[in-house]
């Protein structure tokens, strides 16, 4: 009987040193937790600082020129393929943004992971940035080390990421469009290995869920990893032959494994959500359909979360998302009724609704709403997403 294991990536910690050039593409990394084999050069790392010489507080680039001579972590497998940089981590930022050439995105993950794909749609000809966290990706757009972030918000399968809906809270950046992408998982291994040959599987845990039916089947233990992509690195590194990987087509052509089974998603409607984040918000519009993103909080009381979600039923606006998460600084709130001394949860709502902060209408919900509600920002009013690949 197959069964189900959680361990902690293979890879973990990703967190040695990052060089990353003003050069396209992005340089080589040293990883070193992997064996070492031959020598690589590597150069190139540049850091910000502030010039307020003139009063204008402007941000200028103190490139420093650095050659190392670092051993190579990693062979590349495929004649074609390229390098693969280390993700970056939360602690790694004193690297400038892109010279203006093209934009450079974050995402969460390493070289073909779905979120790359994502990042490469919302943002095509982008230079696409892995970062080893959610948060790492957050910091690195509000340091100004990367332009844009793409990140997960929600599959059609799996449901909310909610680690993302918090960090929307806790960082100030703002949505300025959605990506939606079909998920297609392949069972990937080394060549030469037949399905026969697999006892186990290593991938994301909801990739691993999303292909329950099919794994069962085969009869593979399952062992969760940090990402898809990362699950597929580690096979090809260590050149298993009893371990296949849950991954997208395009992390087994980058790490020169095989394909042996493509769509085994038990469904084929599997969708990713992703966000486009920014510095700055977007001017909303009215010319093309829009969404808009709120997050708000509440007074405990009969009935105040039917009236607050009725500002938009009144209004004839749509909502597309609702979302609760737990009030963190103050997650239970005391009773009214001091006899009891009972004491209830406190959420935030996250609410999406199609319509564009520039119609009157959107307007008049949020005025309304500030009736109810003790804490309301808006995350964003973007473009609709109507494509699908």
């Amino acid at each position: 009987m197959a069964t189900t294991s959680n361990v902690r990536s293979p890879t973990a910690p990703l967190s040695g040193e990052v060089i990353i050039s003003d050069h396209k593409p992005t340089p080589p990394v040293r990883i070193s937790q992997f064996p070492l084999k031959r020598p690589r050069l590597t150069a190139v790392f540049a850091s910000l600082h502030y010039d307020n010489s003139d009063g204008s507080n402007k941000i200028k680039k103190a490139v420093g020129l650095e050659k190392l001579l670092v051993d190579s972590p990693y062979d590349v497998v495929s004649k074609d393929s390229p390098l693969h940089p280390k993700p970056l981590t939360s602690t790694q930022f004193s690297n400038p943004v892109s010279d203006g050439s093209r934009l450079r995105v974050a995402y969460q993950g390493v070289r073909g992971a779905y979120s790359e794909a994502a990042a490469e749609k919302a943002y095509p000809n982008c230079e696409a940035v892995p970062c080893d966290q959610f948060d790492a990706a957050f910091q690195a757009v509000e340091k100004w080390i990367v332009d844009r972030a793409v990140l997960p918000i929600e599959n059609s399968l799996g449901g909310s990421i909610h680690r993302n809906y918090d960090l929307l809270l806790r960082h100030s950046l703002h949505i300025v469009g959605e990506v939606k992408l079909a998920v297609r998982h392949c069972l990937i291994a080394n060549h030469g290995v037949k399905v026969e040959d697999l006892k186990r599987v290593l991938s994301h845990p909801q990739a691993l869920a999303q292909c329950e039916n099919t794994l069962t089947k085969i009869g593979l233990s399952r062992e969760s990893v940090d990402d898809t992509a990362l699950a597929a690195k580690y096979v090809a590194f260590h050149k298993l032959k009893d371990t296949g990987a849950v991954a997208s087509c395009s992390a087994a052509k980058i790490y020169g494994l095989n394909i042996l089974a493509q769509d085994i998603q038990d469904y084929c409607d599997n969708v990713t959500r992703f966000l486009m984040l920014a510095r700055e918000p977007i001017i909303p519009g009215m010319e093309k359909p829009f969404k808009t993103s709120i997050v708000f909080s509440l007074e405990e009381g009969a009935g105040v979360l039917f009236k607050a979600l009725a500002v938009f039923a009144l209004r004839q606006i749509n909502l597309t998302k609702i979302e609760s998460r737990p009030l963190r600084n103050q997650p239970l709130r005391a009773s009214d009724d001091s006899n009891n001394g009972s004491k209830y949860f406190d959420y935030l709502f996250y609410v999406d609704f199609d319509a564009s902060m520039a119609e009157e209408r959107a307007q008049n919900a949020l005025t309304h709403l500030k009736e109810f509600a003790t804490f309301l920002r808006v995350l964003g009013s973007y473009p609709v997403d109507t494509t699908m690949i």
